[in-house]
């Protein structure tokens, strides 16, 4: 789903099946849970370490989610399954969905089959009779890519199917715990499931049509006595997997989790996607009402828009409303310093990758800045040496 990025399709499963990990905060009952639920021992041998040197992809486009088939040369490293026991990773986003409306911004179950067209390709969501996937249900999908990523960079192997405890992913994501808030897990479990996308894109002169979904499967892999969800295995989309190995992801504000009203969240996903670390990003209210997704008419649209520019509470971004119906979105750390912000030479960059291999080097540099400026913004005689400093003393 990205403007561009490599042809990568299914990829086999190491022989060496993924160990019990011990060394990233699970406790002896998550672990016993694993071995009782899982029939997996501790003798399983470990994956040797891999790691590759490859740029953070970026784009939007829907053909990176149908890529042809063909395995890739190298990359990380893959097992049978995956647990999820990295503690608190960066929050991170697919580019695909961030780019595309393919969430519902609604409360009730939406039952529309919703179209659009990009760029020529007709791209169709087809809800299940449960309502398409919402904005909310994708907290599921960002705490699975967030898990993925942490453990690319870690050098870890890797899988399609991913093992979990729910209530690691309901407090991760700022959910309620208690016995409704399990259900209301189940439910957003069944509509990822559900929803449908399919896209026709030509290729030579032949049009091909490809349908999928949003997760292959799940399964609810044990319970307590009083019935709620302990483990829970999810099989994601091969596209969604895909995004991950190749890195077609961008890191998402920490806060992402507290903004409760879904057009908020979709705002800000636009916002991260195309302003990013540019100094502003301008787009028409028209074009943002297709973007967004929003099912409500333009004017009550712009009515929210408005709510929001004057509540001002958008993580990591500053909305302004400008003559012409126009919204102009910039970041925050430009709008505090406005003068005598650090800029950083193109070289220092690909220092940063090499300090940090596997990291977004950008999200890297919106964290620094943010240190900067809550360090009182001290004056930097080399603003490159001062970050490439922050970045050893990180490691």
């Amino acid at each position: 789903m990205g403007d561009s990025g490599p042809t990568m399709g299914r990829l086999r499963s190491s022989e060496t099946p993924t160990p019990i990990p011990r060394s990233f905060g699970l406790n002896r009952f998550t672990h016993s849970l694993w071995k009782d639920t899982l029939g997996v021992t501790e003798t399983t041998k470990r994956h040797a370490k891999q790691r590759r040197d490859q740029p953070v992809r970026t784009g939007s486009d829907m053909e990176e989610m149908t890529a042809a088939p063909g395995a890739p040369d190298s990359g990380p490293l893959q097992g049978e399954f995956f647990f999820c026991d990295f503690l608190d990773p960066a929050p991170k986003g697919d580019l695909g969905t961030m780019e595309h409306p393919v969430f519902s911004l609604a409360t009730r179950p939406d039952r529309r089959i919703l179209e659009y067209r990009h760029n020529g390709t007709l791209v169709t969501v087809i809800p299940s009779v449960k309502g398409r996937a919402t904005i909310h249900d994708k907290d599921i999908l960002i705490f699975c890519v967030s898990q993925l990523m942490a453990a690319i960079n870690a050098g870890r192997a890797v899988s399609r199917t991913l093992h979990l405890t729910a209530h690691d992913l309901l407090t991760a994501t700022r959910r309620d715990t208690s016995g409704d808030g399990y259900r209301r897990l189940r439910d957003a479990f069944e509509r990822l499931a559900g929803t449908r996308i399919t896209t026709n894109i030509a290729t030579g002169g032949v049009e091909v049509t490809h349908g999928f979904g949003l997760i292959e499967a799940w399964t609810i892999a044990r319970k307590t006595r009083a019935g709620r969800m302990v483990s829970v295995s999810v099989t994601l989309s091969e596209w969604l997997y895909r995004a991950a190995l190749s890195k077609s992801v961008l890191s998402l504000s920490r806060d992402y989790f507290r903004m409760r009203k879904p057009l908020e969240r979709r705002i800000y996903e636009l916002a991260r996607k195309h302003c990013g670390r540019q100094d502003q990003w301008r787009v028409s209210v028209d074009v943002l009402h297709r973007k967004s997704g929003s099912a409500s008419p333009r004017r009550v649209f712009r009515a929210m828009l408005r709510e929001m520019i004057e509540a001002d509470g958008l993580p990591d971004y500053h909305l302004e409303e400008e003559p012409g119906d126009i919204l102009r979105v910039t970041p925050r750390d430009a709008v505090i310093e406005a003068a005598g912000r650090p800029m950083l030479a193109p070289a220092t960059y690909e220092v940063a990758r090499d300090l940090m291999p596997g990291w977004d080097v950008y999200a890297l540099e919106a964290e620094w800045r943010a240190w900067w400026v809550e360090t009182g913004r001290p004056r930097l005689g080399s603003p490159d040496k001062a970050f490439l400093g922050w970045l050893s003393r990180k490691r």
